[in-house]
């Protein structure tokens, strides 16, 4: 092996290299979802093999050899197809600390809500334990963070530490240097431990796999390729080790040794490769007696972290949100599906507790569905380059299936325990008999709809009553434009309540002769059936509806022509919930497009988009937001009036605002329906939400299991543009004058950053008095890989904006469930 020349820096003190032999798990980036199952269940057999030959002494050279299963997800599809020989000579050989399992399932976006984080992370401990093992660490590679929501749940999995190896591709690492570790504090106060690592190929930078020599995050003057035999490996190995290890002497890193991840090939979904062991025997006969190389698994680096004396670490309390979570608004609607079935499986849980209708293996299945969905690989390698290559196209279709088969398995489930709640299904004569559940954590009023069959909607022709068998009573409703009963319930969380429609006349047509009307000469009733002429009676109605305003008791909002919406107004409050110095008014649709030199020339169109870095647009961005162009007025009655505002803007067809305001409280429910042009180039849409409840109010984001106050509640280096929601955000007054929310039922990314092509600020770079502003980031294909790279199509997504009177924001999170999720309503039997 090649020795330095006095010339090199050498490190000053003796070192230790743990390195952490593991396979990069994506699922569809570099091959079909199914090959890769078949590869990663394989790179297992060959570890076991390894570690099994060593063991019995067949290659002594290979004792040293560890193996880190990255995801269980991996151990799983092995498990699926191993015989009991291979599955007792694995647990023999995690027991031995030749093979170790991560207690993480898979790398995620923040999709997830805590129900789902929780049954992922226990699978790996679950297995461990039915053979008398217990895992301590988990790890993570390429993704750029989580929710403060994972911490808790790791540690309520029994998991102690992890291991972070972020990749920083328009995405960054936090506290402003890596390989360093801190204490995660939950919310509840409880410390996870946590290693900020190098990127997870780092160790095939520095040379330890023969043959698979990288140069991706290392910048200096050697010149080789990937995947070529390299005649100087020996050479530049030596070389990288010791300037690195120089390095950190230099920047005051504090102990003696460092961990490195190694991969056998040198790509993602990459197999073990004994010949590391090898190379580090030879390396360690060397340079042994200064620089010793160590393979080794997560858990023995713990160990020796942990000798240290860690009592000085920093303790960091927040989020940590995932650069790469934005994946998710390339694809769009289905995420907007993902997101029901998640609902609507957590609604499930909340009927079935017990589960006697839907089995723990339904939910487990739909449960299954919703993870490889939500996993962080977005499409094939080439999805941008390439769009129309049948492997794009079908891997593209494969991930998206995942949306629907959640849905699909999660309104099943759902259908069963209806079902067991004497729903009635379809036959003669069915009763006109509802069941309306509220299974969300709060007290909530809502509109509801009572579902007629096609068929039905002759009922609405006649007089009925909407009649409650709580109270014998007839309830108010309204017959809207599309010929539907709408009612409004207030339900108890756990509450139900059983409505049926009364005909008033049963007897006939004939019954009241009081009743019977040739014509009416004084009203003005069209033969087409279109009612578009003012009447007196639309007077009565308690929303009042004028050219440039809707209003009820409690709201009112304004409009202007090209302008869009100019007030939002708290009557109540006597105040505007809107932020004075808004750049957009809300609900306006932003576009964004960056032009490429060549829009016909693929290359041209993918180094446009590696450019971008963390901006997700180029300096040369091209923006235009919405005009209002016309009003018109949908509906209106006794319990809501509903009203169209039309825009125009550059990439959109079409796009309109729906808004439903309430007539008996303080909320309105928005509609964002538009039509996206399919185009190439690299794109952003952005709904703007500049809301507050004044500028003293706190800002909150619900996330899986927390609630985070963005720009506050953060790891120090963190990511400020944007962030992903469960279930919405909400403004909390600090004059205890209750909260603002909003929910964001469809589209979970929050852009909190601002629009321009700037150089980004990560957390505490923020000056004191600056606050986020607010918009749903609804799509993007700014990614030059993985993402889908046209946004074309017809969406809808829906928000809604809710005055509430709690003080504790906890109570405010029940609120936003029950505003998305809405109330189960079903027809039930007799």
């Amino acid at each position: 092996m090649h020795h330095l020349s006095k010339n090199e820096p050498k490190p000053a003190r003796p070192w230790t290299l743990f390195v952490i032999h593991h396979s990069h798990t994506d699922i569809g980036y570099t091959e079909r979802q199914e090959r890769i199952e078949q590869y990663h269940a394989d790179f297992i057999r060959q570890a076991l093999k390894i570690t099994e030959a060593a063991h019995r002494g067949e290659r002594p050279e290979w004792k040293s050899f560890r193996w880190t299963c990255e995801t269980f997800w991996a151990v799983e599809r092995f498990l699926e197809s191993a015989s009991a020989e291979e599955k007792e000579a694995f647990q023999q050989a995690v027991t031995r600390g030749n093979i170790e399992l991560s207690g993480t399932y898979l790398n995620m976006t923040e999709l997830p809500d805590f129900d789902l984080l929780l049954r992922n992370h226990s699978k790996a401990q679950q297995f461990a334990k039915s053979f008398g093992h217990r895992i301590d660490s988990a790890m993570t590679a390429d993704i750029n963070g989580y929710g403060w929501g994972y911490a808790a749940s790791l540690l309520q999995n029994n998991i102690e530490h992890l291991f972070s190896c972020i990749h920083t591709h328009h995405g960054m690492y936090p506290l402003g240097r890596k390989q360093t570790p801190f204490w995660w504090e939950t919310p509840d106060g409880v410390k996870l431990l946590v290693w900020n690592g190098e990127h997870y190929m780092f160790g095939n930078e520095l040379g330890f796999c023969p043959d698979a020599l990288g140069k991706y995050i290392i910048k200096d003057e050697i010149q080789h390729f990937l995947m070529e035999p390299e005649p100087r490996h020996d050479e530049i190995a030596s070389l990288r080790i010791h300037r690195y290890l120089w390095n950190l002497e230099q920047e005051q890193y504090p102990y003696s040794f460092v961990p490195i991840m190694v991969s056998g090939l040198g790509t993602d979904n990459a197999s073990p490769n004994a010949d590391i062991a090898e190379w580090i025997a030879k390396w360690n006969e060397q340079h042994g007696d200064r620089i010793t190389i160590k393979m080794a698994t997560l858990s023995e680096f713990f160990a020796t972290l942990k000798q240290e004396d860690l009592s000085s670490l920093p303790i960091h309390r927040g989020d940590w949100p995932d650069w790469w979570t934005d994946g998710v608004a390339s694809t769009a609607m289905h995420t907007q599906i993902y997101r029901d079935a998640q609902r609507t499986l957590r609604k499930v849980k909340k009927l079935d507790p017990n589960h006697e209708a839907a089995s723990l293996a339904d939910i487990d299945e739909a449960s299954q569905a919703l993870t490889m969905y939500a996993e962080h690989t977005w499409g094939y390698h080439s999805s941008v380059y390439e769009p129309w290559h049948p492997q794009v196209q079908m891997l593209e279709v494969r991930k998206q299936s995942y949306a629907a088969e959640a849905s699909k398995l999660a309104y099943r489930s759902l259908d069963k325990a209806l079902i067991a709640r004497k729903g009635a299904l379809l036959a003669p004569k069915r009763p006109l008999r509802y069941e309306i559940i509220n299974t969300e954590p709060a007290k909530a009023t809502l509109l509801v709809t009572i579902p007629l069959d096609g068929w039905e909607t002759v009922l609405l022709q006649k007089e009925f009553l909407l009649i409650d068998e709580s109270t014998g009573q007839a309830i108010p409703y309204q017959l809207s434009s599309t010929q539907a009963i709408v009612t409004e319930l207030t339900l108890l969380p756990g509450e139900s309540r059983t409505l049926h429609l009364h005909p008033v006349d049963n007897a006939g047509l004939y019954a009241d002769s009081n009743k019977i009307v040739t014509a009416r000469n004084t009203e003005p009733i069209p033969c087409e059936g279109v009612y578009d002429i003012w009447s007196a009676s639309s007077a009565k109605h308690p929303i009042h509806i004028g050219d440039e305003f809707v209003e009820s008791d409690t709201m009112r909002i304004e409009w202007r022509i090209k302008e869009g919406i100019t007030a939002w107004i708290d009557k109540t409050l006597s105040a505007d919930l809107l932020v004075m110095n808004r750049k957009h008014a809300p609900f306006t649709p932003v576009y964004e497009v960056t032009p490429a030199q060549d829009e016909h020339n693929p290359s041209q169109i993918c180094s446009t988009r590696s450019r971008m870095g963390r901006n997700r647009k180029g300096v040369n961005v091209q923006r235009d937001s919405g005009r209002l162009t016309k009003v018109k007025v949908l509906d209106n009655g006794p319990l809501y009036a509903l009203v169209e505002l039309v825009y125009e803007v550059k990439g959109l067809s079409y796009y309109a605002l729906h808004l439903k305001m309430f007539a008996n409280q303080p909320r309105v429910e928005v509609s964002v329906r538009f039509h996206k042009d399919s185009v190439w180039l690299p794109e952003n849409v952005y709904v703007a939400l500049p809301f507050s409840l004044g500028p003293e109010a706190e800002l909150y984001v619900e996330k899986a299991g927390c609630l985070v106050r963005p720009w506050k509640d953060q790891l120090p280096g963190s990511c400020l543009d944007y962030t992903a929601v469960q279930e919405g955000l909400f403004w909390h007054s600090a004059k205890d004058q209750g909260a603002l929310a909003l929910s964001m039922t469809d589209t979970p990314l929050l852009q909190l950053g601002t629009l321009e092509h700037v150089p980004r600020k990560l957390h505490t770079m923020q000056s004191e008095d600056s606050r986020p502003s607010t918009y749903a980031w609804i799509l993007t294909n700014y990614w030059e890989t993985n993402f889908k790279a046209t946004l074309g199509g017809f969406y809808e997504f829906r928000y809604a904006l809710e005055r509430l009177h709690q003080v504790d924001p906890q109570e405010t999170v029940g609120s936003l469930h029950a505003s998305t999720g809405q109330f189960t309503v079903h027809r039930i039997q007799s």
